[in-house]
């Protein structure tokens, strides 16, 4: 019994155990699934057009009939629908639709040969399709099965030429071998499309991609999606990672983002812990820090730094005219704080003063801690998510002494000008290019809309394709020699990378 207690004690903490929280979060909504809708329609219309049809041959007492060469030369693909089917299904119906053939006829008849084309006319051609969207080993969103069903309500023929009558009398066989034989390729082809052409275009989605040269980002779903009536959402572990160190994981303790809306065609949520794992790999790669030497250092700054420690400099009178070196590095990984007021970073580091005489070592001047508040503003440009930092609020103080930090006290405002005018923009730099939010190629935000909350952001957006499905699917055409699913090794990042 009290066994039975304790399991039920801890039942809580194990499911909330085994639910890994996302750093990234992307809901699709029923307005972007008609987006959707709108490009696979004409994706599906040019398959079905290239549905390739047996010939049908036969005989019937002394006639003998053989037809080839089937082509479609028209669809009307009126009536269609593209819904969400919990718990993990996309549905596509086609009703009443229209498909126009022609092909070739032979005919021989004791002595008699005809030959010619026919036109043929399938309606109401009805194929409902239910894709299952699941998480593949690598962590990337496939189509993982497809059930189909197609059905022809009727088909008629137009015969022409000299034995118009025999057609005629054979078109109730001819007919129904064609329906029977287009019916059979319906379905073939569209989960051809799926399964392996709409597949490469989810290969496009980065899964664990290079950033720049120094670090990378994870992008695997944590789950399969979870599908609603209205919506579908997708689970991202959003987690970035020093290039030098892979498979270091950072354990997620933020706040797991909730989206409610459904106005937008698409929502992208971001807690504290994705913004948080990008600087802590730039910490673990030993980038943030800065050097400052000789003309680079401000006039007025090492004007003002000579006075406040003249003192030192005059016991070292040798080193008197010694140029300056200024060392910036940050301390502790910096943290990202996310309030409905706005988005901020803080930032521990320390500042190192020496004077470095030509041919001699080094002398340190002053080792001086600062902290700074860094105000973060998130934007969204493509499919790239952009931060651009401005310096809020700073403190500096002295590790040494309480005697030594009130000396520095006049170092505040120029040493917040150093910051400002010279280390800022650095930094801004680095972040221009961005990190890719994992969306298939040829495809974009618009109209991006940034809402702060308790812990996580979202952007609110629409969608526009950029690219077609097909000119997509011709770039990334699975080779019948490459593996089934790509490699989820990182990409190289392009030329000139920027730091995120």
């Amino acid at each position: 019994m009290a066994a039975g207690s304790c399991l039920l004690l801890l039942l809580p903490w194990l499911v909330t155990a085994t639910h890994s929280p996302p750093g990234c979060k992307i809901r699709i909504t029923s307005k972007g699934l008609d987006l959707v809708k709108q490009e696979g329609l004409r994706f599906v219309e040019q398959e079905l057009q290239n549905i390739t049809v047996s010939d049908l041959h036969g005989k019937e007492g002394q006639f003998h009939y053989n037809i080839s060469q089937v082509k479609v030369i028209d669809l009307q693909l009126a009536f269609s629908d593209l819904y969400f089917q919990p718990q993990q299904h996309l549905v596509f119906n086609i009703n009443n639709a229209s498909i126009s053939l022609r092909f070739r006829r032979q005919l021989l008849y004791w002595f008699f040969y005809d030959i010619g084309s026919i036109n043929a006319s399938a309606d109401g051609v009805h194929i409902h399709t239910v894709l299952q969207l699941a998480k593949d080993k690598s962590g990337r969103l496939k189509i993982s099965n497809i059930t189909c069903n197609a059905s022809i309500a009727r088909m008629h023929a137009g015969f022409s030429g000299t034995l118009r009558k025999v057609y005629e009398f054979l078109s109730t066989f001819i007919v129904t071998g064609m329906r029977f034989l287009l019916s059979q390729q319906i379905c073939p082809s569209l989960e051809h499309a799926s399964l392996v052409l709409l597949n490469s275009v989810l290969d496009t989605v980065p899964v664990r991609n290079y950033v720049d040269e120094h670090i990378g980002i994870d992008y695997s779903l944590l789950r399969d999606p979870a599908v609603s009536m209205d919506t579908l959402d997708l689970d991202f572990k959003g987690m970035f990672f020093p290039r030098a160190r892979e498979n270091q994981e950072l354990e997620n303790h933020a706040v797991e983002p909730v989206i409610k809306e459904t106005e937008r065609m698409v929502y992208v949520a971001f807690s504290e812990y994705f913004f948080d794992s990008a600087m802590h790999a730039y910490f673990q790669a030993g980038v943030l820090a800065i050097e400052l030497q000789g003309e680079k250092v401000p006039k007025d700054l090492e004007v003002l730094l000579r006075a406040t420690f003249f003192g030192t400099i005059f016991m070292l009178s040798p080193a008197v005219d010694a140029p300056l070196r200024l060392v910036l590095q940050v301390s502790a990984p910096p943290r990202c704080i996310i309030k409905p007021s706005g988005t901020s970073i803080s930032v521990s580091a320390f500042l190192n003063i020496s004077l470095v005489p030509p041919g001699r070592p080094a002398v340190q001047l002053s080792s001086m801690a600062m902290e700074t508040k860094l105000s973060a503003k998130v934007f969204l440009q493509g499919k790239a998510l952009r931060v651009q930092l401005d310096l809020r609020r700073f403190r500096i103080y002295s590790k040494q002494s309480a005697l030594e930090s009130l000396a520095l006290f006049s170092l505040q405002a120029p040493l917040k000008t150093l910051l400002q005018l010279t280390i800022m923009p650095i930094i801004n730099e680095r972040t221009k290019k961005g990190v890719q939010i994992p969306l298939p190629e040829g495809m974009d935000f618009t109209k991006e809309v940034v809402t702060n909350h308790a812990g996580f952001l979202t952007v609110g957006a629409d969608l526009h394709f950029s690219k077609g499905l097909r000119e997509v699917i011709e770039k990334y055409r699975p080779v019948p020699t490459a593996p089934a699913y790509p490699s989820s090794r990182p990409t190289e990042p392009s030329v000139d990378p920027r730091q995120l």
